[in-house]
């Protein structure tokens, strides 16, 4: 009898313990728990279901229960809606299904059956794989020949650890899929990738693949290696265009300056005082009578003055030609008048040249001939 008893202890004290099991799922999808009893079937009124969630922080939560006939699911605003029983758990299943699956779903769910003074635990270890985020490919360097480059890639997030892997795409037949001979992986940051001595070899498509327990992405870049000679080329060019634009645009602006200089000198031209005019010509006249000579000595006399002070002008300005010049061609006229009939002329010269002509100035009483 004791032995009967003690063999019933342990076979309550086994079911007490229950099962561990580890469950890895992918976000967003859907997962069950599993969680089985036979304590349903003698009385359903006593049936107790629990299911617990301890966090990877040991706080702990009630996920979803039964007791008296109902079902509580809507414990947590984070878990309303994604939580239930998967199956009859009157029956003897009480496992747990969640949909989707979130970060925050991961832990250790404690699922605990009690009826009429009998336990069951069983404990299950979700761990929720989150696949890595699209990487961002970059590149680090001068793409120019002889020049290193890095490649760098990197996920931004997802589940630890995560690896990388460069390759080369094939654009055209006869191209290697694998990364040039001289290239060095940084095993620090598996996401970098040293390409030393740039070739125009190197030029193509690269690929970078970024994966962990969840699944992959990858991102592409192109790398284009360029001549030093024709980088040389096109800034020779670019700088020969700049200088031919600063030139025109330079003698655009002397023709405009030049243009603007001749009429200003064209609008002041009849302004100015000419200094080496030439002097007005003399006219000679002959007198009609003595009356009228007199009237034209009287007229005369200021017309000469006038003409005399312009030939005086004229003359210190042109020292040259009013000195005698060969060629000069001398005239000689009679004085005649009243008083000096009886007596022998006197002569007077006058000289004219080729371009200009000088009067003699002689006092208005003694010429019977008048400057007008």
């Amino acid at each position: 009898m004791t032995l009967l008893l003690l063999l019933w202890l342990v076979s309550c004290y086994v079911g007490t313990l229950g099962t561990h099991t580890e469950i890895k799922r992918v976000a967003e999808e859907k997962v069950t728990l599993p969680c089985h009893h036979q304590l349903g079937l003698p009385e359903k009124d006593t049936l107790d279901i629990e299911w617990l969630l301890t966090d990877n922080e040991g706080n702990q939560k009630v996920v979803i229960t039964y007791s008296s006939r109902h079902v509580y699911n809507n414990l947590t605003e984070e878990q309303k809606g994604r939580v239930a029983f998967a199956s009859n758990f009157l029956a003897g299943d009480a496992s747990l299904q969640i949909e989707p699956l979130k970060p925050s779903d991961e832990g250790r769910y404690t699922c605990k059956v009690k009826n009429s003074g009998r336990y069951v635990w069983s404990h299950v270890i979700l761990k929720v794989l989150v696949r890595p985020s699209k990487p961002k490919c970059e590149l680090e360097g001068e793409l120019t020949e002889g020049s290193d480059l890095t490649l760098q890639c990197e996920s931004s997030s997802g589940t630890k650890p995560i690896v990388y892997y460069w390759q080369r795409i094939r654009e055209k037949e006869g191209e290697d899929e694998y990364l040039p001979p001289k290239s060095r992986i940084d095993y620090n940051n598996p996401g970098r990738v040293l390409l030393q001595n740039l070739t125009m070899s190197y030029s193509g498509l690269y690929q970078c693949t970024a994966g962990n327990e969840a699944g992959k992405e990858s991102c592409v870049v192109r790398v284009t290696v360029q001549y030093v000679q024709s980088i040389g080329m096109v800034a020779g060019a670019v700088t020969g265009m700049v200088a031919g634009a600063l030139l025109i645009f330079l003698l655009v602006w002397l023709l405009i300056r030049r243009k603007d200089k001749e009429r200003y000198e064209e609008e002041e031209r009849p302004n100015e005082i000419r200094e080496d005019a030439e002097a007005p010509k003399a006219r000679l006249v002959k007198p009609s009578s003595s009356s009228s000579g007199s009237q034209s000595s009287r007229s005369g006399s200021s017309s000469t003055r006038s003409t005399a002070n312009s030939a005086s002008r004229s003359q210190r300005t042109l020292s040259t030609e009013a000195a005698p010049q060969p060629g000069l061609t001398t005239h000689a006229y009679s004085l005649v008048g009243p008083e000096m009939r009886g007596s022998e002329p006197k002569k007077v010269h006058v000289t004219q040249t080729k371009a200009e002509t000088t009067p003699s100035m002689i006092p208005s009483q003694s010429r019977p001939f008048q400057t007008v």
